[in-house]
This record gives structure tokens, sequence and C-alpha cells, in this order.
């Protein structure tokens, strides 16, 4: 019989022996994470690189005295690219950018879609939110088959190419950059987000001239404004040989790209379909605030995935445009309502849910590069200003902009995009560089908005008058008194 304490050694010898193996492997590395020129280049992948797991990097409790600390290391590090062998693929990135798109995608059906028909008579509101649940539906498939390519590749300056033209040359092994050298995102990954952006800018548009204009007017509007419109305002801004990207302008998320260009059009669009029957001598409630407050919420909860989304790696550079989203729309919630209560004596559930809308839009361009106290400052100024350019501004111009989409969205994507040019400075909390220069990025900002609102103006305007010409832009005014529920799609919203 063997000895016990024989048979213990023994076992022991047994149990650490791979514990020792371990111990003398070689730890994964951490890859730096610096910035890129821009992150809508696309590289394609290592494919001859062997796959290597992920690894969670821990902060070490004695580092080296030479060591330096990693810059915003990520949250999982693909050890291959530590080794120098490629770039690689975060699983949390990925994971965070396709939550990301879900989000945007719940911003526009239901969000915005209640939103909207919420705000409509009771006989419009199937109407408007079969305008917005078809147009996502059309523009998505315009993406992939053309969009993408002419906003995210080619040379130009101002147009993009057909390099990648039905999404040739796009498969699971292509990467797009980000914003940190080593970190790239699965190429599908960032079609599908950036299609949402496409989306959402042109399904804002339906609500200037909702209640009154054919779908298949609208439709057609939408290819024309879509192809000619945004995919070169969007080339401009966020591509790497972009005008406006070559000159300096900062647009984080799309306040110049998706809220001034489309609040341009609706503008254009609401004067060229003309004013609804009784405007100015009817009143015109919203049907439902219920459905507006739901719609507003579920906007404000997806937009989230469009600013911190916009980051495009789920890193601390995130948090900021997470935190900006937050206490921007706040602010200009609050100064809407305080606005409405000095001119009239009472705030509103409208104006509530209208003064969170104004804030998400102005933090928009913005929420990346400004600091939590510009944040709110931009809200308030927001909230106060748009205030104005759906009462005031809405007067002057004596346009029927049924949902306000200019008076919102125009007006809080300007504000937005100019006082990013303000607030990005460091000693205001900003993320901006040691010389950054207030007055000079405030003309560049201010050269963006002026060339996308004259861009959305002339476009608009053309592509309206084609549409006129081609199949008539306005309902007849019987069908336009019984409501386009019955009269366009043969059914109702609410059972009599």
């Amino acid at each position: 019989m063997k000895s016990p304490i024989r048979t213990l050694a023994l076992w022991l010898a047994l149990s650490l022996a791979p514990a020792a193996a371990m111990a003398g492997a070689p730890e994964p590395q951490s890859a730096a994470a610096s910035p890129t020129a821009s992150p809508t280049q696309i590289a394609p992948a290592n494919a001859s690189a062997a796959p290597a797991p992920t690894a969670i990097l821990l902060a070490q409790a004695a580092p080296a005295a030479d060591a330096q600390p990693p810059q915003d290391p990520p949250l999982a590090v693909d050890t291959s690219a530590a080794a120098g062998s490629g770039p690689s693929v975060d699983k949390g990135d990925v994971a965070w950018m396709m939550t990301s798109t879900v989000l945007v995608v719940a911003m526009i059906v239901p969000g915005l879609a209640l939103f909207y028909g919420g705000l409509m008579r009771a006989k419009n509101m199937l109407s408007v939110l079969m305008q917005v649940f078809v147009v996502f539906s059309m523009i998505t498939l315009l993406w992939v088959s053309y969009g993408y390519s002419m906003a995210f590749t080619g040379t130009g300056s101002f147009f993009g190419s057909f390099e990648k033209l039905f999404l040739s040359g796009v498969s699971t092994e292509t990467l797009a950059d980000t914003f940190s050298e080593n970190a790239k995102l699965p190429e599908y990954v960032f079609v599908s987000f950036q299609a949402t952006f496409a989306a959402i800018t042109c399904c804002l548009i339906v609500g200037a001239f909702a209640e009154r204009m054919k779908i298949t007017a609208v439709l057609l509007f939408m290819v024309l404004w879509f192809t000619f419109s945004y995919l070169p305002v969007a080339h401009m801004v966020w591509h790497g040989t972009g005008y406006l990207f070559k000159d300096g302008a900062l647009d984080f998320a799309g306040g110049t790209v998706v809220h001034i260009n489309a609040g341009v059009a609706g503008l254009v669009g609401a004067y060229m379909v003309g004013n609804r029957i009784g405007f100015g001598r009817e009143a015109m409630p919203p049907h439902s605030l219920t459905m507006t407050m739901i719609g507003a919420s579920l906007l404000w909860v997806g937009w989230f995935g469009f600013n911190a989304g916009s980051n495009l790696e789920a890193t601390s550079g995130a948090a900021l445009p997470l935190l900006n989203t937050i206490v921007a729309t706040s602010a200009a919630t609050l100064a809407w309502c305080a606005g409405e209560a000095l001119g009239r004596g009472k705030a509103s559930m409208l104006g509530a849910a209208s003064g969170a809308i104004a804030g998400l839009v102005a933090i928009t361009p913005a929420c990346g590069t400004v600091g939590p106290m510009g944040a709110i400052v931009i809200g308030i100024v927001a909230g106060f200003a748009c205030l104005w350019g759906v009462t005031g501004l809405k007067r002057m111009l004596g346009v029927d902009d049924a949902a306000d989409v200019f008076g919102v969205h125009g007006v809080g994507g300007i504000v937005g995009a100019l006082l990013t040019g303000v607030f990005t400075a460091p000693w205001l909390g900003g993320t901006g560089a040691e010389d950054f220069v207030i007055g000079q990025q405030f003309v560049v900002q201010l050269k963006g908005v002026v060339l996308t609102i004259v861009w959305s103006a002339v476009v608009s305007l053309v592509a309206f008058k084609l549409v006129d010409l081609l199949v008539g832009l306005r309902v007849s005014e019987e069908d336009e008194r019984e409501g386009l529920d019955t009269s366009w799609h043969g059914e109702s919203a609410y059972a009599k």
C-alpha cells in the first residue's frame, strides 16, 4: 500500500503541471489605439492571419517605470493585432455597432412614424405612418444599390464613385476603419449603420408636406433628393476626400448631413406643395399627443445609438456623446417649456416633446467634441431658438410646415453646427487641440451650414418641379378633405 504522503504529492504535481505550463506562456499585449485620418476608408481583411481569441486587458498594479499607459484601450483586443499580423475586429465594437444600428431603426419605425402621426389629424394618421415606413424601406435598398458607393468611395471633393456599386467588393472579409489605428469593423456593419442615417434623413422630410401630397410623388421625390442631395453632402462631410471634411468642418453625427439637409428640403417641399386647405383659418390640432409623446421617447432612446454609435467603437470615446445627448436634450426640454410658460402662461406636453427633439438635433453635430457643460448651453439655446422657429419664424415665412421640420431640424441643426465651432474649444471643456481657434472654426462651420442650405434648397426645388411635371405633387381637394387614409389607402386608423 502506497504512503498517503507520496500519493498526495503525486496528485499535487499532476494538478499543478498545466498551470505551470500556462504561467510560462507569453502574455498578450495591447494594441495601441491612435486616431486615424478618416473612419470611412475601407481596408481588406488579412485573410492569411489565423483568428486569435480576444482577451480582456487588466491594468497592472505596478507598471514598469518606462511603460506608457495605453491611449483609450478597447474593451477587448485581438492578440493577432498586437503581434503585428493585421488589424483586429473587436467583438465588443461589433456588438455595440449592431446594437446602435437597431436603435436608429427604432427611431424611424416606429419612433418617427408615431411622432409625426400623432401630430396629424386622425384622418391622415395611416398615410403618415405608411409614408415613413415605405420611404425607410426604399432608401435602404437604394443605399445598398448605389448610395453607399457614392457616399463613401472615390477621390472627388463633392461626389463619390461607383466603385462599390451593388456592394461590389464588400464581403464578410472586408473591414471598415474606425477612429483607432488597428481597430476595424466588418464593412457590412458600417454599411448597415450608415443606411439608417440615410433612411431617417429622408423620412424626416415627410412631416413637412404631410396630409396633402401624393405618395407616388413622395417616393419619386425621395429618389431624386437622396441621389443628388443626401449622398453628395454625406460625401463632402464624412468622406476623407470630401470638400468640407478637408476644410476641417466638424459634424460628429449629422447636423449638416441629416438635419439641415432635411430641414431645408422640408421647407422647400411645404412651399412647393402649398398649404393645407384651411391652414390659418381652421384649427388643425394634433389628434394624439399620447402617440407623439411615445414617438418622442423612442426617438430619444434611439438617438443614443445615433450619436454614441457614431464613435464606431465601444470605447470611452462613446461615453462623451452618450452623456452629452442626455444633458443637451434635458436642457432643451426645460428651455422650451420655460419659453412657453413665459410666452403664453402655460407649458405643454407638445412643447416638452418638441423641445426634446430640438435638443437631440442640436447636439448631434457637437456630441463627440464638446464637453457636458457646453452641451447644456447648446441645449438651452436650441430650445429657445427652435421655439421661435415654429412660432415667430413660421409666421414670417407663411409656409405650412405641418410637423415643423424646418423649425426644429433646420433651426436646431444650424444652432448645433455653429456652436460646435465654439464649444469644441478645450478651455470651454471641448476636445479641440491646444491651438484651437474659435473664430477660425466658426467660419469653417458657417461655410458648411451655408453650403448645405444652398445645395439642399437647389436640389429640392428642381426635384419637386420635376415630380410635379411627371406625376403631380398634390392630391385632389376632395381627397384631402376626406383624408388620405381612406381616399388613398382605403383604410382607417381608428374604428368608428
